[in-house]
């Protein structure tokens, strides 16, 4: 099952995990939603790279999943609600 949820007007793709029995939510739409940028998706690679040469673990945390998007481009990362923070 899949649905879009809303946080402040902003559109976020998520996912229900029956096994795990959670919702997964799309980090780039997240990231869409708190950074205000013009592109998640380039603004989510970047910060990616930067946690990777850090030693970050956050963004080694993430499934890809096959979703729909509004510009038709299938895939994503989709994390738990309390992997975000």
């Amino acid at each position: 099952m899949s649905n879009i949820k809303l946080f402040q007007n902003q559109e976020i793709r998520s996912q229900w995990d029956a096994e795990q029995e959670q919702w997964l939510f799309s980090v780039i739409d997240v990231v869409g939603a708190l950074s205000g940028s013009t592109n998640p998706r380039k603004y989510w690679s970047v910060l990616k790279t930067r946690l990777k040469k850090e030693g970050s673990q956050l963004a080694t945390n993430c499934s890809q999943l096959k979703m729909h998007s509004a510009d038709g481009i299938n895939g994503g990362h989709f994390k738990r609600p309390n992997g975000f923070f």
